[in-house]
Formats: C-alpha cells, sequence, structure tokens
C-alpha cells in the first residue's frame, strides 16, 4: 500500500493529529515568545482600601439601635477583608435603657469586622461608667478584650480590675454582659463589697 493511499484512507485521523500537533507547536511558541510575568515588587502589610484622619464611627444593631461609636485619629481599611485597623480609639457603649449612662473608654487599638459585629480592643483598656439613680459610678481596667456591640457582651483572658464606688472586684479572665450587669471572673477572683449604707429617713 502506497503512503498516498494510506493517508487518504485514513485522512480524518490524520487531520487530527495534524491539528493537535500544530496546536501544541503554538502553545509552545508562545511560551518561548512570551514575556516573564511580572513580579510584585510590593514588600509588608496588605495595602488599604483607604484612610481617615481625626474620624468618628457609628455602628447601629439590625434593629436600628446604636451598638458603638468612637473617634479617633487614624483608621485604615484592609482591601482583602474590609476590615478596619483603628489607632488610639476613644469609645462609647450605649446601653440602650433609659436613664442607663453608657459604658466610655480607650484602648490603645481597635480592629473592627466587616459587618461591625466583632470589636477587638487592644492593649491595655479602660472603660467607666457614671453612676446613676442608686447605682454608684464603675471602672474597669484591663486588656485584650473582644466585644459583640451588637450584644452588649465582652470578655478577655487577662486580668480585670473593677471598681463600683466602695467594692471592688479582680481576677484573670472576665465576662460581662453590659446588658444585665453581670460580670463573671474566671480565675484568681478577688474582692471586697463592704456593707451598704442605710438610706437615712
Amino acid at each position: 500500500m502506497s503512503l498516498r493511499t494510506y493517508l487518504r484512507d485514513r485522512g480524518l485521523m490524520v487531520a487530527i493529529v495534524l491539528v493537535a500537533a500544530a496546536t501544541g507547536a503554538t502553545q509552545m511558541l508562545y511560551w518561548w515568545l512570551a514575556p516573564a510575568p511580572k513580579v510584585s515588587d510590593f514588600v509588608g502589610p496588605p495595602r488599604s482600601g483607604y484612610t481617615l484622619t481625626n474620624f468618628r464611627l457609628w455602628s447601629y444593631d439590625v434593629d436600628g439601635q446604636p451598638s458603638f461609636n468612637m473617634v479617633a485619629p487614624h483608621l485604615e481599611r484592609r482591601e482583602n477583608d474590609e476590615s478596619l485597623y483603628i489607632n488610639t480609639p476613644k469609645f462609647e457603649l450605649p446601653s440602650n435603657q433609659d436613664g442607663v449612662p453608657p459604658w466610655l473608654g480607650d484602648s490603645l487599638y481597635a480592629w473592627v469586622d466587616k459587618s461591625g459585629s466583632l470589636l477587638k480592643l487592644q492593649g491595655p483598656v479602660y472603660m467607666h461608667r457614671a453612676a446613676f439613680q442608686d447605682t454608684a459610678a464603675a471602672e474597669i481596667h484591663t486588656s485584650d478584650v473582644t466585644s459583640w456591640p451588637k450584644e452588649n457582651r465582652m470578655e478577655t483572658a487577662a486580668a480585670a480590675h473593677m471598681v463600683q464606688g466602695d467594692s471592688t472586684m479582680s481576677g484573670v479572665g472576665m465576662r460581662a454582659n453590659l446588658n444585665t450587669n453581670h460580670m463573671e471572673l474566671l480565675d484568681e477572683s478577688h474582692g471586697s463589697f463592704p456593707p451598704r449604707k442605710q438610706k437615712s429617713s
């Protein structure tokens, strides 16, 4: 059988082989001639989506009630997860209860997730609440607090010290619900609770 007859009888298969060979050759030629991919020369943390200076931030829950507000000299929004990095914030955690003042405080840094439902107060944290009705003023000294402001809850694994009127409490590890005014110290807890002064008649 001649080569011409062989190719004529198997024309479709020969065409497929030739097309595949041409495609492979074209791809190899492209790889050889194409410029090398550009290498990123950026070194450092992810770039910010934007930066704010001397700003005020408000966050609200699903019912439109304030969950927290914050003022600080510097904020950076990260492009990768849309979280906020904040320097030396002063914050307010409102009670959303008539006659009950908010908790005010400050920390070294803060981080807020995209939804505003998770707030991390980093470094030393100081919080205080004014007196109201027959409840004495209160203050908390701690550090590295994780807060869920839309639920008015917070916790820390660090040492915490609270003073309210003549009473003091301290321990390592704290959980607090600001709606119910409930605080739990997890370890090495100590407290001093002098008797309440009787009201004069």
